[in-house]
């Protein structure tokens, strides 16, 4: 008996503990601060505590994530409302299941001094857009909504800060309000904006968690674990702001410090409280994005949004 029992012992022990899920994630952009609660869940081990391995990964393009998601390439991605509405219209099997930030950060961005002070200003300019598909659409809904006469778009997709500078562009759509604004602030750059929320665009959450439908339905158990390791992460980076962006630059030693140290100031108030979707709140942007030429076809927002 002594013997067989130490055998099993010995079996047990020699399996070791159970082997981590590996998951996949793609941002939405190179890493930055608003990424920082996914790397303070990653360094603190939350990931790991839930029984998840997830490799963090960088986009060539910023359309990158969300088709990838969808098509079941990657397990997860980062993505923003808008754009998961609108791929939701043209019939991406897409998933919606956690929030990262919770209120619009994107702007019509353009420099101080360059004569404009209204949306009407921007008649006749060329607007610069971030991601084609998604802030083109979008610019083209603000332009409706604001009396905006005809422009000339351009996508300056990462060139945000450069193309403005440069007069390549006289505003851009897309830039968030509490990250490039600070960059051209570090180079001399007087920022002037128009926050979407403010000029008729229904308030949406920024930044969301994304998958393919097939994916959820293999993986549902370790999708769930990550979303609740993110939240973890959003509520560490809060107790600790300055752990959490120690912990962020061991992970990313190649971020400007002082620029991430200044956004992540201006970004905290803007991070998701909680991982409720609410329905309504999803419905009233997929509304008007059917009724101003976003989409062509209603979305199905019990469908899209994963819940409890």
């Amino acid at each position: 008996m002594k013997r067989f029992l130490f055998v099993l012992i010995f079996i047990v022990t020699a399996a070791g503990p159970a082997a981590a899920e590996k998951l996949t994630l793609m941002l939405d952009w190179f890493p930055n601060v608003d990424h920082l609660p996914i790397y303070t869940a990653a360094q603190k081990g939350f990931f790991k505590e839930a029984g998840l391995d997830v490799e963090i990964l960088s986009p060539s393009e910023t359309t990158d994530g969300l088709k990838l998601a969808a098509a079941g390439q990657v397990d997860l991605a980062v993505s923003y409302q808008p754009q998961a509405t609108i791929a939701a219209a043209s019939g991406l099997p897409l998933r919606v299941v956690g929030r990262l930030v919770g209120h619009p950060l994107t702007t019509l961005l353009f420099l101080k001094d360059s004569g404009i002070e209204k949306p009407a200003d921007l008649s006749g300019r060329r607007i610069g857009y971030t991601v084609p598909g998604v802030m083109d659409v979008l610019l083209a809904a603000f332009a409706k909504v604001n009396g905006v006469g005809k422009y000339q778009a351009v996508n300056v997709g990462f060139a945000i800060v450069q193309s403005l500078s440069a007069g390549k562009v006289d505003a851009v759509m897309g830039p968030f309000k509490t990250y490039e604004t600070v960059e051209m602030a570090h180079r001399g750059l007087r920022a002037g904006y128009f926050e979407l929320e403010r000029f008729g665009i229904p308030d949406y959450d920024e930044l969301i968690f994304v998958c393919g439908a097939t994916t959820l339905e293999k993986r549902r158990s370790e999708v769930d674990a990550f979303v609740a390791a993110v939240a973890r992460g959003i509520v560490a980076m809060r107790e600790d702001p300055s752990q959490a962006l120690d912990l962020y630059f061991k992970a990313v030693p190649d971020a400007d410090r002082q620029t991430e140290t200044e956004a992540l100031a201006l970004t905290l108030p803007f991070f998701a409280g909680d991982q409720t979707l609410d329905p309504a709140r999803w419905r009233r942007f997929a509304d008007f994005a059917l009724a101003h030429g976003l989409i062509e076809t209603p979305v199905e927002v019990e469908l899209l949004l994963v819940r409890p």
